[in-house]
């Protein structure tokens, strides 16, 4: 369960319970940052790329996996950034992780492919997929209701290459076939999605991604952030 430390507002002094939330492991071991009830929270004022990331080890299987750093936003305005300690407890088992985007694997720039037909943007999505780190990518055994499915061991893509934003149904029909198989699951679209599709998928933690006409995927919410910082072993 995911733990919890008091924290208190430098800016208002008013008093917080803060609860790191947890997010799934590819293993499907659901795992969350280990906060450091010793250190003061402190002030985000300005943002960088590098610093919103960090690795957290899955107690389950050992994996790094790149999540959002916790956050707390008070009411009088002020915007917390929570401490975390990155060793693991000592029984875990789990080696130490350092944090940040420089603990992945180092691996090659993405080369997209520009994208011209709707053939060309299943094949910008596998190559990504395959740049991850997953394998063995076919086209998937059940076709989705709009789009074209591909699959993985662990992994059910779908690529929406219309020319409409995609809607809360086409993530639900995703999200809902990838459960009854026991896999994750990320989405791919050419013309983007509704208002309403991203909130549905930030609810089913779903991976959006919109494809550019370069061929490059462009992540447009937190879980689609997480997993592109993620290495497939």
């Amino acid at each position: 369960m995911p733990e919890s430390v008091p924290v208190r507002c430098p800016a208002c002094r008013r008093d917080h319970v803060y609860r790191a939330p947890s997010y799934p492991c590819a293993c499907g071991a659901p795992t969350a940052p280990r906060l450091d009830p010793a250190a003061e929270p402190a002030v985000t004022a300005h943002r960088a790329w590098d610093d919103e990331w960090l690795t957290v080890p899955c107690a389950a299987c050992g994996r790094g996996n790149q999540w959002p750093r916790p956050e707390l936003g008070c009411p009088c305005g002020t915007v917390l950034r929570i401490a975390v300690t990155t060793t693991p407890p000592a029984d875990s088992g789990v080696p130490p992780a350092a944090a940040g985007p420089e603990a992945r694997t180092d691996r090659p720039r993405f080369r997209p492919r520009p994208i011209h037909t709707a053939r060309d943007a299943v094949t910008a999505a596998a190559l990504y997929l395959r740049w991850l780190g997953y394998r063995d990518i076919r086209r998937a055994d059940q076709r989705p209701p709009q789009g074209i499915g591909l699959a993985a061991p662990g992994l059910l893509a779908q690529v929406d290459p219309a020319v409409r934003p995609a809607a809360p149904r086409d993530v639900e029909c995703l999200w809902l076939t990838a459960m009854t198989e026991s896999t994750d699951c990320v989405y791919f679209s050419l013309a983007g999605y509704t208002d309403d599709a991203r909130s549905r998928a930030d609810s089913l933690r779903v991976p959006l991604f919109v494809l550019d006409l370069s061929g490059t995927p462009r992540p447009v919410n937190t879980h689609a952030h997480a997993a592109s910082k993620r290495t497939i072993a």
